[in-house]
């Protein structure tokens, strides 16, 4: 946890508002493995990391707001009864206060100062990240009780009103729910978690950004979830029992290969199939077996680069490279929403350094840019900070 930053922010705040705030951090997410799948009913197996926002909130004791993000050196104020569209990372924040006020639980407006040390277009969630600390923050300066499975889904309806992205609710889940040193084995349609020991000894968690940022609320991500959706309505026809990609099988598809037509066939099957390997990949974690476990994120990465066609070109020669020495990186594959962003990759400590300087020279010698190296470890979900020191979970 960044201390220099809670210190930022609270100063901050003080200067700002003359008085003690309520501390909330809120972690991004890695996502181990199950892309794209969230939003199909499936199995995904993401992490909450120590790349977080950091905010300080208390009631404005009006209906006004007054929020100032430090890393823009930005300020607004604007009345919860008055909730226009703006600036996108407010976007983010008037969805939230829409959500609770839905909800006839918005008791009044709030200041807060807010920063973050999580590298943005990274595909890091930091969207979701924001959105889980600000609404975790009213939970708790008003004492609302909502549960977290509730402010999940108050974030996501930010998300999907206020910035049109239609994402599923891993990002937001994760945030949340995430438990230090360990994944989250998220079952995405009743959701409900199993916690999955995450913490090896024989390897590290390295993410390599390519510096290509992407923006889910382009059209191909709304793109790829309307192939799912008719190619479901198309299975759903014949098979009542069907309610979601899920509950669809290898042999459904190639059964309705010609209704479907050649793209819906080949994303519907990609979901499919990952479902299938993320259930898997739980397995052989239990089993502690990390090089099986990694082999399915290089299965993963080619499917979606290939068949859901959501990876780009930088992200492609990176896992190229780590496949170069499996001895090295046992697992690699781009993470997110996808056409830039990161690739999460599992590396021998020790090694990490050789291999940054392989993928700079070669990256830079092809790209003519930088790639970016975040070193991430497996920490716990959104919380309250007392002293620095975080409180347990409500």
């Amino acid at each position: 946890m960044s201390t220099t930053l809670i210190q930022r922010i609270s100063k901050e705040f003080a200067d700002r508002f003359h008085k003690k705030p309520s501390l909330f951090v809120a972690p991004g997410r890695i996502n181990l493995i199950g892309e794209h799948i969230d939003y199909n009913e499936g199995f995904v197996m993401p992490a909450a990391i120590d790349k977080h926002f950091v905010l300080a909130m208390t009631p404005s004791g009006n209906e006004k707001c007054n929020i100032y993000a430090h890393d823009f050196e930005e300020g607004v104020s604007f009345s919860i009864h008055d909730l226009n569209p703006g600036e996108e990372w407010i976007n983010f924040l008037m969805g939230v206060l829409d959500a609770f006020g839905r909800r006839g639980l918005l008791r009044g407006g709030v200041d807060c100062v807010l920063g973050s040390n999580i590298p943005p277009g990274a595909g890091m969630s930091s969207s979701a990240a924001l959105c889980c600390g600000f609404g975790y923050g009213i939970n708790e300066i008003f004492d609302l009780h909502l549960d977290r499975l509730s402010l999940a889904k108050i974030a996501q309806y930010a998300e999907h009103e206020y910035a049109g992205v239609n994402c599923g609710i891993m990002d937001q889940y994760a945030s949340l729910f995430g438990e230090k040193d360990s994944a989250l084995l998220l079952d995405c349609r009743n959701y409900s978690h199993e916690v999955l020991p995450f913490r090896f000894a024989s390897h590290n968690v390295l993410l390599i950004d390519t510096r290509v940022k992407h923006s889910l609320a382009s059209t191909a991500y709304n793109e790829r979830r309307k192939s799912c959706e008719e190619g479901l309505e198309i299975v759903m026809a014949g098979n009542p029992a069907v309610t979601s990609l899920r509950d669809v099988s290898r042999t459904m598809l190639y059964e309705l290969q010609d209704q479907l037509g050649e793209d819906r066939f080949i994303k519907c099957m990609f979901v499919v199939e990952e479902i299938d390997r993320v259930q898997k990949a739980a397995r052989l974690l239990k089993k502690k077996d990390i090089l099986s476990f990694g082999e399915l994120m290089y299965q993963t990465h080619w499917g979606l680069s290939q068949a859901y066609d959501v990876s780009c070109e930088e992200l492609d020669f990176l896992v190229m490279l780590a496949e170069e020495d499996k001895e090295v990186v046992v697992g690699s594959r781009m993470m997110g929403g996808g056409f830039g962003g990161c690739t999460i990759n599992l590396v021998r400590p020790g090694q990490e350094e050789s291999f940054k300087e392989k993928v700079r020279l070669k990256y830079f010698t092809t790209f003519k840019k930088e790639p970016g190296f975040y070193l991430v470890r497996l920490s716990e979900g959104v919380h309250e900070l007392v002293s620095e020191i975080s409180k347990p979970k409500s």
